[in-house]
């Protein structure tokens, strides 16, 4: 379950530049992994298999820290919206049975949601429907560790105002899936969870599956950690009820290389709805998103075809990839979010194509330099450019152009042509878009099958002194989260409990904006002239947040 649209990462796994190892893939991997992996800390299992067969697979660091209990294939993990696929399957298995079709209004199911005569299913599956996303409410982590049933939840996010009208944008979107969970169990009469276990766990000999329960965790599941500076700490604990068919499903990588097989293959659904599972919906022009189908995104790793998905929870993160031209599976699961570095899942398996699929990525033709564009030139694409979660910075390096993403290092990127840029250090490229004057207004970025602008940010608004935004650094406390705010040069940092850090800009002298989501924040001065406390807005919801640090 990702908690909000997956982001850009730069980096990758491995060291930048150095020549691949002398050892097989396989060895490689398993010295790379435990290289990156400390012995006393979360971990990960990993597996890559092709044409059925496994070729790789190992666990590396601890399950559980107190008990010491090691990571290995059959450890079990929450899989986050990994299980997005496996929803979009059972909604495609009921249509092929015509109990439900593509087409049919959420009104058909639950009408009393805004716009519920206009949303489909199809809308529902591709996150274009417009609904707000229950798990961006700033009340959602106050709940989120106590169990919750699926009509209260429903209940709390079905009068939220929409994001956009049903098909004129894309938005990731947990509320639908959640929706597409609890239609499977209206239309099939069983729970979400025993639809699941009868029609797809069992017959594919997927044992180590199911829905987590946190009152009766399956054995041999891995805890949850966030590492943050090095250290590990139990991660918020997520009551699954919470989750459904939007990213409550446990596995282990096996299973899951199993489910690949399956689905791939043809043994879950017809060629006709894998088809359309796997072809990326269309959007509006002008709208940012992933190339995607139902429950998958379509991209490329290393310039092969790559159909995935990624999940991210609390303590837990995951990604799984199949190269369909290489019938190549390649799974991995971590025990943390945030996890150490290197070791997040989407960079092992974009990482591992390298080493096992060398061969076959010699032979791809590769971006081509330009060099007949003038370094000279490089001056008009300097600036910063707004990421939403973070800023990119373009700048100029002894007539080298060179791109950083805040909290990363910095990396050179090529012209392709006079405003077409790519990176050799991972599949990504950057467009400098022009207005009608010829100045460079924003970028387009691309990578892993997202493409999304960020615009071109100017002199802000609001210009502070070092001191007054040091007035602001500090804790607050949100619920039973804790903001933590801090200042890294004229920029300010807040990063909630569990969750990456992200730039707050100042819209005021005391108010700032988030802008990777409808959000603000206001600090407040006591009479004595230091900030007491904050006052949290975002959806429609507005609440006090005390200073505590």
């Amino acid at each position: 379950m990702n908690i909000r649209t997956p982001g850009i990462a730069l980096s990758s796994l491995a060291l930048i530049g150095s020549p691949l190892r002398a050892e097989t893939p396989a060895e490689w991997t398993g010295k790379h992994l435990s290289e990156l992996t400390r012995a006393d800390g979360p971990g990960v299992a990993v597996l890559v298999a092709r044409d059925g067969q496994i070729l790789f697979q190992g666990g590396w660091g601890l399950a559980d820290l107190e008990k010491k209990t090691p990571i290995t294939p059959g450890t079990k993990f929450r899989i986050g919206s990994v299980t997005k696929q496996f929803t979009a399957a059972a909604i495609l298995r009921l249509a092929e049975q015509g109990r439900l079709a593509i087409s049919d209004p959420l009104a058909k199911f639950h009408p009393a949601f805004p716009n519920a005569g206009t949303i489909t299913l199809r809308h529902l599956l591709t996150h274009t429907s417009g609904l707000h996303s229950y798990t961006e409410k700033p009340e959602f982590f106050a709940g989120v560790t106590k169990p919750i049933t699926p009509a209260t939840l429903i209940a709390s996010f079905q009068n939220d105002p929409p994001d956009f009208a049903p098909g004129t944008d894309f938005r990731y979107c947990n509320s639908g899936y959640f929706l597409l969970g609890e239609i499977v169990a209206k239309v099939s009469g069983q729970s979400f969870a025993d639809y699941l276990r009868t029609t797809f766990f069992e017959p594919l000999g997927m044992t180590d599956s199911g829905i987590y329960i946190n009152a009766t965790p399956p054995p041999g599941t891995a805890l949850g950690y966030a590492v943050e500076k090095g250290k590990a700490s139990p991660a918020l604990d997520w009551d699954m009820s919470w989750a459904g068919g939007a990213g409550a499903i446990y596995s282990t990588v096996g299973d899951l290389f199993r489910w690949n097989e399956a689905l791939h293959g043809g043994r879950v659904i017809k060629a006709a709805s894998l088809q359309a599972m796997t072809t990326p919906n269309p959007l509006p022009p002008g709208a940012d998103g992933l190339n995607y189908g139902f429950g998958l995104a379509v991209s490329e790793a290393h310039r092969l075809p790559a159909i995935s998905h990624s999940g991210g929870l609390h303590g837990w993160s995951s990604d799984l990839v199949w190269l369909p031209e290489q019938r190549v599976t390649i799974v991995a699961l971590a025990n943390a979010m945030p996890t150490a570095p290197g070791l997040a899942p989407a960079a092992i398996t974009r990482e591992l194509p390298k080493h096992f699929l060398a061969a076959e990525i010699a032979t791809l033709p590769t971006p081509t330099e330009d060099k007949s564009v003038d370094p000279k030139s490089y001056a008009a694409l300097v600036g910063r450019y707004d990421y939403q979660a973070a800023i990119l910075n373009v700048f100029v390096e002894k007539d080298r152009l060179f791109a950083q993403l805040t909290g990363q290092q910095a990396f050179e990127i090529f012209p392709k042509s006079a405003d077409e840029y790519f990176f050799k250090v991972v599949d990504a490229q950057i467009h400098f878009l022009r207005n009608e004057k010829g100045e460079i207004v924003a970028v387009q970025h691309t990578q892993n099958g997202h493409t999304f602008k960020a615009a071109r940010l100017g002199a802000d608004a609001f210009k502070l002194t070092a001191a007054q935004l040091d007035a602001l650094v500090g804790q607050y406390q949100y619920g039973l989260a804790v903001l933590t705010v801090k200042r890294d040069g004229p920029q300010l940092l807040a990063q909630l409990t569990g969750q990456p850090e992200f730039p707050i800009f100042p819209r005021t002298e005391d108010s700032f904006e988030w802008r990777v989501v409808k959000a603000s924040v206001r600090f407040v001065k006591g009479e004595e002239g230091k900030v007491t406390k904050a006052i949290h807005t975002q959806n429609g919801t507005t609440f006090d947040a005390p200073k505590i640090r």
